[in-house]
């Protein structure tokens, strides 16, 4: 049996090695398109601030570890897929056969169409390509403009104040991190980093970048305001690497559709990490949850089931975790809330706390919390365990930052 795993990132890492285990005797093609070793993206904001060099941001520490395994590795970029012969071309015209295809080949950054969007000053941080050139351009002092404040957005600007530059940050929506936190929550998060001296403009775009006068670039926003800098960074969100399936009866929408086997529409073809598009875990609807343990849990499904071995997801589970020039925010699950269903909020906005609980009927479906970090892994099971809270719910619509004795009560038989 032969596998071939498209993307060398955490799912397919995940993926590959699980395979060998499950699968000692089958043939393992893994495949990237990067001239570096499998990394994770999510270590690239540390090389930014100087934490680790390039080596630590590699998922797998050890040269031989892939080939000690007996995992082959190729360097390429697939560009079409027969799914009647089973074959894979590649970018350098060479094809591969396969019995079973995983794609994990996650997402790319999304470029908008701004006149000089193309200017050299102007990057994406999502390779190590990436990091080389802001790091070269974004000295301390450099003048730094940053279009979105969103998940990878806020992970990019810690990076970017410790590096000591003076950084505005442009966001279209109403609040920082829109698509995870609350209004009140995000609104939070901007007052705290505006002390920490990042600029933040909400309800703008930027509407054309053109050379400046006084600094390489001058970043024309939707406001009609004007600012000159030296580095212009696009944060402005992700979409799925998934063009080589053009022709295919692969299903895409935001993602590739699966099922809880992380099989596609095709047999035989599976989908795993930031590229999926899987059920979810309350109301069954198709999301991507692009998250690294996310991507790890769907590659050793996905891999399991390769080698001939059922496996189930249960639903994903939206989680976010962020760290904003040290306040700490998270989400869980449905944090917006559902149709029908109760909701509590607190805020403590002096003392940098805050908590959402929304629930259906006893059941917790999604929270949001700023500033606690103690415990907070208790939301998480009481979400993800669609945990029945009893008579808690009360306790919890009155007293919402005990979720941690209610989670500790509602494991006790009888509780």
């Amino acid at each position: 049996m032969k596998h071939i795993i498209l993307g060398n990132g955490p799912a397919g890492v995940v993926a590959a090695e699980t395979l060998r285990r499950a699968a000692p005797a089958d043939d393992i093609l893994l495949v990237g398109n990067e001239a570096a070793p499998p990394y994770s993206r999510m270590a690239i904001p540390y090389l930014l601030e100087n934490n680790i060099d390039e080596s630590g941001t590699y998922l797998r520490k050890a040269p031989d570890h892939f080939s000690g395994l007996g995992i082959r590795q190729l360097q390429g970029r697939a560009v079409a897929v027969n799914t009647e012969k089973q074959s894979v071309l590649f970018a350098d015209g060479h094809f591969e056969s396969y019995d079973r295809l995983l794609i994990a080949t996650g997402s790319h950054p999304v470029r908008p169409p701004i006149p000089g969007i193309d200017l050299p000053e102007v990057q994406t941080c999502w390779t190590l390509d990436d990091a080389r050139a802001i790091a070269a351009l974004a000295k301390p002092g450099s003048r730094v403009v940053q279009l979105g404040a969103g998940f990878i957005g806020c992970i990019i600007m810690e990076a970017l104040v410790k590096r000591g530059v003076e950084l505005s940050v442009v966001e279209m929506g109403d609040r920082m991190v829109p698509r995870m936190m609350t209004p009140e929550a995000g609104g939070m998060i901007r007052r705290w980093v505006e002390k920490q001296g990042v600029r933040v403009v909400t309800k703008a775009g930027v509407e054309r970048i053109e050379p400046g006068q006084t600094a390489p670039l001058s970043v024309t926003l939707t406001t009609g305001e004007s600012l000159a800098c030296d580095l212009l960074i696009v944060a402005a969100g992700v979409a799925p690497n998934v063009s080589f399936l053009e022709g295919t009866t692969v299903h895409v929408a935001k993602g590739i559709l699966v099922d809880d086997a992380m099989q596609t529409s095709v047999p035989g073809i599976y989908a795993a990490g930031d590229v999926a598009e899987a059920p979810d875990l309350f109301s069954g609807r198709h999301l991507v949850a692009a998250i690294q343990p996310n991507a790890a849990d769907q590659a050793r499904v996905a891999a399991l089931n390769m080698a001939g071995q059922p496996a189930r997801m249960k639903g994903v589970l939206a989680i976010n975790v962020l760290d904003s020039l040290g306040m700490i925010s998270s989400s869980f699950g449905e944090w917006q809330g559902v149709p029908g269903g109760e909701g509590v909020e607190r805020a403590d906005e002096a003392n940098g706390r805050y908590i959402s609980l929304q629930f259906d009927d006893d059941i917790l479906v999604g929270a949001t919390a700023v500033g606690l970090t103690e415990h907070v892994g208790a939301l998480r099971g009481l979400i993800q365990g669609k945990t029945r809270l009893g008579a808690w719910k009360q306790t919890l619509l009155q007293t919402p930052t005990r979720f941690a004795e209610a989670y500790i009560a509602c494991q006790r038989p009888n509780s």
